[in-house]
């Protein structure tokens, strides 16, 4: 989570650095408190909707590969820590993103080098 605010990449946190981080998670606990409805887990549709209210829209291939991914237990619920991580993994994959999508188009061309590094940094 602090590499993910470590937006000047010099391995500390400012306090500029802590704040957003820290808005991060007040974000994804707000949307998971507006959901679980007394349950303390979501089921899927309440995850896809707490995605979009934190700002990540996915289509449903993607939603549900993610979905089984982070879904420890194989029942369908997910809990607080399971929706921050899950954000987590969203905005880290969201930052690698942009830093190559240079143009701002949405879309990103690799080469093999690129893609190398992608799968390795996603993997730290």
């Amino acid at each position: 989570m602090i590499r993910m605010y470590d937006f000047d990449r010099n391995g500390t946190m400012s306090f500029q650095e802590f704040v957003a981080l820290n808005n991060f998670l007040l974000k994804v606990q707000h949307a998971f408190s507006d959901l679980e409805r007394g349950r303390g887990f979501l089921v899927p549709d309440d995850v896809f909707e707490a995605l979009g209210k934190i700002g990540f829209m996915l289509d449903s291939p993607a939603f549900y590969s993610v979905c089984e991914s982070f879904d420890q237990s194989k029942n369908g619920r997910f809990r607080l820590d399971d929706l921050i991580s899950i954000c987590i993994f969203l905005q880290s994959a969201r930052n690698l993103f942009n830093s190559f999508d240079t143009a701002k188009q949405g879309r990103v061309t690799l080469d093999l080098n690129q893609f190398v590094y992608c799968k390795y940094d996603s993997t730290i």
